[in-house]
């Protein structure tokens, strides 16, 4: 098990951890766990889009990251913003 720490944050954040780790009827630790797992790197991120070209037999160029960027982004703008 690893040793624990502590992570700075204002009261609202907190308070928003709080309430969905109680929602999922688990604790902040085990929530900021998940979460933190749930998220790539910007490496993964990148390996995961050269792996994915691949499998569609395409060349992963510079192009072709670009393109699948903006496509993202318009994806996250349809998407709307998370409520704070």
């Amino acid at each position: 098990m690893s040793k624990p720490t502590s992570i700075k944050t204002s009261e609202a954040v907190r308070d928003r951890l709080r309430i969905l780790a109680d929602e999922r009827g688990t604790t902040i630790t085990d929530l900021l766990e998940e979460l933190a797992s749930r998220e790539l790197t910007e490496a993964e991120r990148e390996q995961r889009a050269v792996q994915a070209a691949r499998e569609l037999g395409i060349e992963y160029t510079e192009p072709v990251q670009r393109a699948g960027q903006d496509a993202w982004e318009k994806i996250r703008a349809h998407q709307g913003s998370v409520a704070a």
